[in-house]
């Protein structure tokens, strides 16, 4: 009965699996409607439709619209608070582009509905497990399938904040070149975002979109603060955003900026250097001790036991 539990447990985590990475599913850069009508250019006849939906992947052609489809019907389901919530979370993930609220959230319930009867149907009819283990084993399952996801994007979001975090002082020490040599704010934001590829630049990008759609710089920034959730960068941003207002050169608040970054990366450095020695005593402890008593006593010991002295001993 174990390995059926096993068996069925795997089985929906790998279902589950399938349906985020159906979800995170990007269109192909290389799949262009210029490649695409110089392929249908080179055909002898036009494919019918048929041959089409073939020609398709199976995930997108079968499993894609199903996803969709009870996307659709949980969105309506769910509270719009908690798609809106959902979309933040995703936005701060850098995986808004990437993957729908809505089926994230199908992707969290069908997760839990998933365990939860793979654990009932497995566990109900076993005899040699307390009831109450199983009342307890299976809301336990369900629960932990529907925040496997939310594990995963808050393990998405750390490491896209720490990557911001790395990143700033360096592009606020360019944009300070930049301005100091004659460029305006958002021709040094260019600069970054030419010069570099990690999700600083990128959201530097997005600001630029959004400040050649008509939006005014100030809410861009102030969407890139709240899209980002990282401290350092509010703090710059704010830090602009009241320069501009107040008029005061931005060159000079970008140096300060700049400097007091530059020291904040220091002192987090050495935070996490202090943090290491305790972080290691597990490992040392339960891990090398042990490997390095069995190595250097473990001779010794078999060496006593052949001696005259093992039947004083033991």
């Amino acid at each position: 009965m174990t390995t059926t539990v096993i068996i069925i447990l795997g089985a929906v985590l790998i279902g589950g699996i399938v349906l985020v990475l159906i979800g995170m599913r990007a269109p192909s850069a290389e799949d262009s409607l210029e490649d695409r009508l110089a392929e249908l250019g080179a055909m002898d006849r036009p494919p019918t439709l048929e041959e089409i939906e073939l020609s398709m992947p199976f995930s997108e052609r079968i499993l894609a619209p199903l996803l969709r489809n009870l996307a659709g019907f949980i969105g309506r389901m769910t509270p719009a608070q908690t798609i809106e919530r959902t979309r933040q979370k995703l936005e701060i993930g850098g995986l808004a582009h990437r993957i729908e609220p809505t089926i994230f959230v199908a992707v969290r319930y069908v997760l839990a509905a998933g365990i939860g009867v793979a654990l009932v149907v497995s566990l109900l009819p076993a005899r040699g497990i307390p009831i109450w283990q199983k009342f307890l084993l299976i809301p336990s399952g369900t629960l932990l399938g529907a925040f496997l996801p939310v594990l995963w994007l808050g393990s998405k979001i750390r490491t896209r904040q720490d990557e911001i975090r790395k990143a700033l002082p360096d592009a606020l020490d360019l944009l300070t070149i930049c301005v100091e040599a004659g460029l305006g704010f958002d021709q040094a934001m260019f600069k970054v975002v030419e010069k570099w590829d990690n999700e600083l630049s990128n959201s530097f990008a997005k600001v630029l979109q959004e400040i050649q759609l008509g939006k005014v710089r100030r809410e861009a920034l102030r969407a890139m603060a709240d899209n980002v959730d990282v401290s350092d960068v509010s703090t710059f941003i704010a830090a602009i955003i009241q320069a501009d207002q107040l008029g005061v050169s931005i060159a000079k608040v970008l140096r300060i900026q700049s400097n007091e970054m530059r020291v904040r990366r220091r002192l987090r450095a050495e935070e996490e250097a202090r943090k290491a020695p305790v972080k290691l005593m597990l490992p040392i402890a339960f891990l090398i001790f042990p490997s390095l008593f069995i190595v250097l006593l473990g001779p010794a010991a078999i060496t006593l036991k052949n001696s005259a002295l093992s039947g004083m001993l033991f």
